[in-house]
């Protein structure tokens, strides 16, 4: 697949519809929340070079939102993450995920994960949190977001890009992240990872693992425990013994209900309790 060039990427970004092709087939345990009584879809961001679009949803009336920034897993902005930001408005938040491949490349009309990792590997993890900072302005100044009461969570990629984000914007108020990636090879495009920010950062993370995850060894997230024990965050690991990775995605066969469904009222409490 073609990288996109920025003329292309101004006229033909657009949101993903439905599952990305690479997920097929859908489980048949797939969450579906409805939009009853907030509003739900497609918004376009203004960024450096153009705009880039994201799902936003939000409590239908009122103003003053919390916001949550919802970042993807490697797929993009699929149905999936698309559901959850409509949970999160079901919960009176302004939820916005905005979709952080296009300049790359289309993820979610791949058909192979294969395919879909080259495309990623391009995206520079200064651009992602340019945008994030774009995104979070657009939700101030359009959405009728609340700029103090802001949080961030992210699955997968989106979970390494939760660490980082908290440690770049002081704004952000409370994070988590689901089973991301910690430790890395640095290069010019992913010149850190969580590991490196975490005896520094002030924001307090939330982090969900899986004791099962074959992709995130255990050990590295011993490590990230002990540098977070560095830091004045206060943040907080929690592993499920028995969950793979990829445990709260419900349209996939790695779902475990039980893990899922804790880690979602611990994400719902850890964000009340950081006043967000």
């Amino acid at each position: 697949m073609q990288e996109i060039t920025r003329r292309k990427f101004i006229a033909t970004a657009t949101l993903a519809t439905g599952f990305a092709l690479a997920v097929q087939p859908i489980s048949a345990q797939v969450i579906s929340t409805d939009a009853k009584g907030f509003l739900a879809g497609a918004v376009k961001i203004p960024v450096k070079d153009g705009e880039i679009p994201a799902y936003r949803a939000v409590p239908a009336t009122g103003k003053n939102f919390p916001i949550v920034l919802v970042i993807q897993e490697i797929f993009g902005v699929h149905e999936h993450i698309q559901d959850i930001t409509r949970r999160f408005a079901k919960l009176g938040y302004l939820a916005i995920a905005p979709e952080m491949f296009v300049r790359q490349g289309d993820v979610s009309k791949l058909s192979s994960i294969d395919e879909i990792r080259p495309i990623v590997a391009k995206v520079p993890d200064a651009q992602v949190l340019s945008d994030l900072d774009a995104t979070v302005d657009w939700a101030v100044k359009s959405a009728k977001g609340n700029a103090d009461k802001l949080a961030i969570t992210g699955f997968c990629w989106g979970g390494r890009i939760t660490w980082l984000y908290a440690a770049h914007n002081p704004k952000v108020k409370t994070g988590v992240a689901w089973y991301g990636r910690l430790v890395g090879d640095t290069s010019k495009l992913t010149p850190k990872h969580p590991v490196n920010i975490a005896s520094a950062l002030t924001v307090p993370v939330l982090g969900l693992y899986g004791g099962k995850d074959t992709g995130i060894p255990l050990n590295t997230v011993e490590q990230m425990r002990d540098r977070l024990q560095e830091s004045s965050s206060k943040s907080k690991i929690i592993v499920y013994p028995d969950a793979p990775h990829a445990f709260f995605a419900d349209y996939r066969p790695s779902y475990h209900e039980k893990s899922a469904k804790d880690g979602w009222h611990r994400l719902q409490a850890w964000f009340k309790q950081h006043g967000v």
